[in-house]
């Protein structure tokens, strides 16, 4: 509950709601016991006094009542009404939405027609027919207000369980023998709650606002009971000689739901989880680039040379140093293997190239990365997007995720290149069929026109290698982008990589977990460790003869097919959290050969020629 709060209060506008609706909601509650006038006792005397006349605060209306007594039982009502009538409408409206979504095929069909036509109709006149039907009173308007808002919790709530229903754990319960009832209540029903509390929290304003409308025509409250929609209505004819009659009320209207949306709105925010890491801000177009020091001046290695490159997430107070100061460069037709446990750095390295690390929370706080001659971190935005996809390409991982569901492949290839050169649509396709088969798609003609989905795992993963290759970059960044296949496709994958290596003189960077892909298709190996390299090297001498404790593990932790029995190592421990790194080498408490000496200080990345390794106790056979 505290860290719903703490997330609740980081808008300021929802927290704002939160305090005035509190505020309200205490005054309510607090009505009976406070000393007030009787709210309907009338004194033609002293009708239409003014606000901060004495014994009357804010004045009396034309039949001489206490405006505050009437204000705050007026809206000790409305509220009741409102949330009630919120309640109500989403329980039954869930239920419908739940059933239909659930059963599906007929029963959704005769279901959701239903509410269609409720739905074709304009809700005010909707409630007024109800209204009209029942007669005037709040009991009507309530159940006039709850029934015109079950359509949109019905539809809602229907489209989220639709896409339930077919999930592995429904099926599961259904193996498992349990029936209908069971599986709504105790399988989909957890997984709409937090959404039908979002639906209320952000539609209860608006049916205080119908229920005020309607006892504002007279077909709510009756006289001479008071809500908030009931004073406005009686205080229309002096809204001239006596505006206080009609103000007070309509500013109570505008507190209760302006509060209450605001309030709904940080309550739909603090449930999505992603507003933790701050991914609900809007990203800007590049990374913030927030540089503490000044750019390292080391003249460029290679087609892309990362210098002392740092990236943080800014989590509110907590700083997590995802990238600590990691340098790396690749030469032109080589390919660097980047190789470390999982939330080691890699993927965030990667981003930060090219400035697609998301901002907030991410920000680039040191270092430099350049690429023909210029600091990629120092560019503008006109002279990034130049490049993306142009002289810097990546491979994701997922590329069910990266291709757009809705657009044909083909259709993505001609975009891709269109970006960034001025030729027509028949070229651009032409290049993109050249492309299909030079990554070795069967049918590659009719292959343009499929859909993402309508591709096994290893056909779309060529498409995006197709589609990296498309504008001839110089350097490609493949993030593990044979984690998710099997192995034949795997090494169809990786021999079609290094053909283009070595037939286009590509510069590759390849980000991966597995030692036998980096075996098979790296030059140079950095094995990354909290955010940091800590070792380097060509591939054969790093397998061989490992220098750092870490990546020796590492490589014991692989399994090994015909080499006799041996121990399956496994490293003890986990990752450190990088918002709270320990001092010195951050893998001495899970090290071995760990020392006093290892926590104390900086350990600098130091080697001869082309290896260098972060230890100051390194593998013997190095030593």
């Amino acid at each position: 509950m505290t860290a719903f709060l703490k997330l609740l209060f980081r808008n300021r506008l929802a927290a704002m709601g939160a305090v005035v609706i509190a505020s309200i909601l205490v005054l309510a509650i607090l009505t009976p016991l406070l000393p007030l006038p009787e709210p309907n006792v009338t004194n033609t005397a002293d009708r239409f006094q003014r606000p901060f006349t004495e014994g009357h605060l804010l004045g009396t209306d034309h039949l001489g009542r206490d405006l505050l007594s009437r204000l705050l039982w007026g809206t000790r009502l409305s509220l009741a009404v409102g949330i009630a009538a919120a309640f109500v409408a989403a329980t039954i409206g869930s239920a419908i939405g739940i059933i239909a979504g659930y059963y599906g095929g007929r029963t959704d069909n005769l279901i959701m027609r239903g509410v269609d036509m409720l739905m074709a109709f304009p809700y005010i006149l909707l409630a007024l027919a109800i209204v009209a039907a029942l007669g005037p009173g709040l009991l009507n308007a309530l159940i006039a207000v709850a029934a015109v808002n079950i359509p949109f919790f019905a539809r809602n709530i229907r489209g989220i369980t639709v896409s339930l229903a077919g999930r592995e754990f429904v099926d599961a319960a259904r193996l498992a023998g349990k029936g209908h009832a069971s599986i709504i209540l105790t399988e989909v029903l957890p997984n709409v709650l937090p959404v039908i509390v979002i639906a209320m929290s952000t539609t209860v304003g608006w049916m205080i606002l119908e229920t005020a409308g309607l006892s504002f025509l007279g077909l709510g409250s009756q006289p001479p009971q008071a809500d908030l929609g009931s004073m406005l209505g009686e205080a229309r004819a002096a809204l001239i000689t006596a505006p206080h009659t009609s103000v007070v009320p309509g500013i109570m209207i505008f507190l209760i739901v302006m509060s209450v949306n605001l309030l709904g709105d940080g309550v739909r925010d603090a449930l999505d989880p992603r507003l933790k890491s701050g991914a609900l801000s809007r990203p800007r177009a590049i990374t913030q680039v927030d540089r503490t020091s000044p750019a390292p001046a080391t003249p460029q290695k290679g087609v892309l040379d990362l210098q002392e490159l740092e990236t943080q997430f800014h989590v509110g107070p907590r700083v997590y140093r995802a990238v600590g100061g990691v340098s790396l460069h690749v030469e032109p037709g080589e390919c660097l293997g980047v190789i470390g446990e999982s939330g080691s750095g890699k993927s965030v390295t990667a981003l930060s190239v090219m400035g697609l690390v998301a901002s907030p929370p991410g920000v680039i706080t040191g270092g430099a990365v350049k690429f023909g001659g210029e600091d990629l971190l120092g560019a503008s935005y006109e002279s990034l997007r130049r490049k993306r996809g142009d002289k810097v390409a990546y491979i994701f991982q997922d590329p069910l995720a990266t291709l757009h569901p809705l657009y044909k492949v083909g259709d993505q290839m001609i975009e891709a290149i269109q970006s960034h050169h001025k030729v027509s649509k028949s070229k651009a396709r032409a290049r993109a069929l050249e492309l299909f088969e030079a990554v070795r798609i069967p049918n590659p003609t009719s292959r343009l026109d499929n859909y993402p989905h309508e591709m096994s795992g290893g056909m779309r993963q060529r498409v995006g290698i197709a589609m990296a290759m498309v504008n001839d970059p110089e350097v490609i960044i493949a993030d593990e982008p044979t984690t998710a296949l099997d192995v034949t496709v795997q090494a169809q994958i990786l021999a079609l990589l290094d053909d283009l290596r070595r037939e286009r003189g590509l510069a590759i960077v390849f980000i991966t977990h597995d030692f036998g892909v980096v075996a098979q298709l790296c030059d140079r190996i950095a094995v990354m460790y909290a955010g940091r390299i800590v070792e380097e090297g060509p591939t054969a001498a790093v397998l061989d003869a490992p220098a750092h404790p870490y990546t020796a593990r590492l490589i014991a932790c692989v399994p090994e097919l015909g080499g006799g029995r041996r121990r399956l190592e496994a490293i003890p421990g986990l990752p450190p959290v990088v918002d709270n790194l320990p001092e010195g080498c951050a893998f001495a408490p899970r090290c071995a050969k760990a020392t006093p000496d290892c926590q104390r200080g900086e350990i600098a990345l130091e080697g001869a020629g082309a290896r260098a390794v972060r230890c100051i106790h390194p593998e013997e056979a190095v030593a």
